[in-house]
């Protein structure tokens, strides 16, 4: 039996639990010899192992339920491979940025896979209990990450902010499943499903439970009106626990919201995809224009994941389970693609924040002269975020746009539409500011060795995606179809 093998027979979670200990651990024994150098590598080893595991699983086609909570699909390993990425990019950028910034490094890469089990963990959640305990548990994590900088009042003030409104988002979702219990007497999502459709008289009460739940799920993906800590939390966060909040962390929102809204509330499709049409609009919009307001790159960034949760909201939106741009394939998709493209984007701002403490827009001029592969890298980065072929975030975008088309909602692609004109000015003219302004600052910008191989894995990817996009394209079809059938 060989390593693959053995690594087959162990689920992700398992080998992400026995990592992060084993990250504390090895901290422990060296914490005063590499500055939590050797945790990082730990833990991304670990990481990798989960990876290949998920991936093992993914190619033996799994669809069950463990233990009447836990699926075990297409669906959540889709997920689960995503988060394991984004967090180990993340890992590996950290590792110069977070340099003698702390002296618990350890804990701060341990804190990070810990985050990947409890979005591996929201990703399989079949049972309303598995549900709350995964979101409470990535919320924790996520807590302590943001405010990990101890004399930073910025950080913790982010910290701070993220606790109060986590905190009173999650006990509106816990009320939302009390009344799901106490209508149908079950937390299992298929069973609720069932009741509902069984019954089909209690309209207001699951509508209640909807808009409940979607507070929740909406504080993870940092939909609109639940966006409220996200703008200081970014800003505050150390930047990779911003780039984590954005990204990864963002997926597990969407991931969970899917599987909730499709299994538990197929009897009232028509009633869920039309308040998340209303609240898609307003993520997109509001996203946008106080962006545009911004002179902070990095509080800009914050401002556009807001609105590019809009985007991927879309796909939920247009569900269509007889069509190939049936929405939940294409929200997929995106949340792949834009998972390389927003991290890479914020590896770029680390850089210059770690080298030359640059934060403002202002402080990009001339970057395309100082640091012509960096500006290049950003310019990507940001055209992908526009959505301009051939990136990742135009093949995302074409799939979300042309599922909302299909199924009519014409009002939808058109307010969808003209945010993507607002978003790509505020884009764009990060880019006029590298290549056409003069800058007095001519000091080079180098870059670690860790951050250079993250920056390059991004790149590549979001180049990959939207070049050769048919394999990514047929995972993500193949990933939602068991899942929109049992649901609906």
């Amino acid at each position: 039996m060989n390593l693959f093998d053995i690594v087959k027979l162990l689920s992700p979670e398992l080998i992400l639990f026995i990592t992060g200990f084993a990250v504390l651990i090895v901290d422990l024994a060296r914490r005063r010899r590499d500055d939590g150098r050797t945790a990082a590598i730990v833990a991304l080893v670990g990481l990798m192992l989960a990876l290949v595991a998920a991936i093992s699983l993914i190619l033996s086609g799994p669809s069950e339920i463990v233990a009447s909570t836990m699926a075990v699909d297409l669906y959540a390993l889709f997920f689960k491979v995503a988060a394991i990425i984004g967090i180990s990019l993340v890992i590996l950028a950290s590792i110069h940025f977070m340099k003698g910034r702390s002296r618990y490094l350890g804990e701060f890469y341990a804190l990070f896979v810990f985050a990947a089990l409890a979005i591996s963990i929201i990703a399989s959640a079949a049972n309303l209990i598995l549900v709350y305990v995964g979101i409470e548990f990535l919320s924790i994590t996520s807590y302590i990450l943001a405010g990990f900088l101890r004399n930073n009042k910025r950080s913790e003030e982010a910290a701070i902010k993220y606790f109060l409104y986590g905190a009173s988002a999650g006990a509106v979702m816990l009320y939302g499943m009390s009344l799901l219990y106490g209508a149908t007497g079950s937390t299992d999502l298929a069973a609720i499903g069932q009741v509902f459709t069984a019954t089909g008289n209690q309209q207001l009460l699951g509508i209640a439970a909807i808009v409940l739940l979607l507070a929740g799920f909406g504080f993870k993906a940092s939909l609109v009106p639940f966006h409220q800590w996200a703008p200081d939390t970014y800003d505050g966060a150390p930047t990779p626990v911003t780039a984590f909040l954005s990204t990864a962390s963002k997926a597990a929102g969407f991931a969970v919201a899917g599987r909730v809204f499709i299994t538990a509330f197929p009897h009232f499709v028509t009633d869920w995809t039309a308040i998340l049409g209303a609240v898609a609009m307003l993520t997109m919009t509001v996203g946008n224009l106080t962006a545009l307001k911004q002179t902070s790159v990095k509080r800009m960034l914050a401002y556009s994941s807001i609105a590019q949760a809009g985007y991927i909201l879309l796909g939920l939106v247009a569900i269509n389970p007889n069509d190939t741009f049936g929405g939940l394939n294409g929200l997929l998709l995106y949340i792949f693609g834009y998972l390389f493209t927003n991290i890479g984007a914020f590896l770029v701002v680390m850089v210059l924040e770690r080298q030359n403490e640059i934060y403002d827009i202002n402080e990009y001029a001339g970057l395309f002269k100082r640091a012509p592969g960096l500006a290049l890298l950003m310019t990507l980065f940001l055209f992908s975020l526009t959505g301009i072929p051939p990136t990742a975030g135009f093949i995302g975008k074409f799939f979300v746009f042309a599922a909302v088309v299909n199924q009519q909602l014409l009002i939808l692609a058109l307010v969808a539409a003209i945010n993507v004109v607002i978003g790509a000015a505020y884009y764009l003219n990060v880019v006029r500011y590298m290549a056409f302004r003069e800058s007095e600052d001519d000091t080079p910008v180098t870059l670690s060795g860790g951050l250079k191989t993250a920056l390059i894995i991004t790149a590549v990817m979001v180049l990959v995606i939207g070049i050769a996009a048919q394999p990514f394209i047929t995972w993500a079809t193949e990933s939602v179809n068991l899942v929109i059938a049992s649901g609906m």
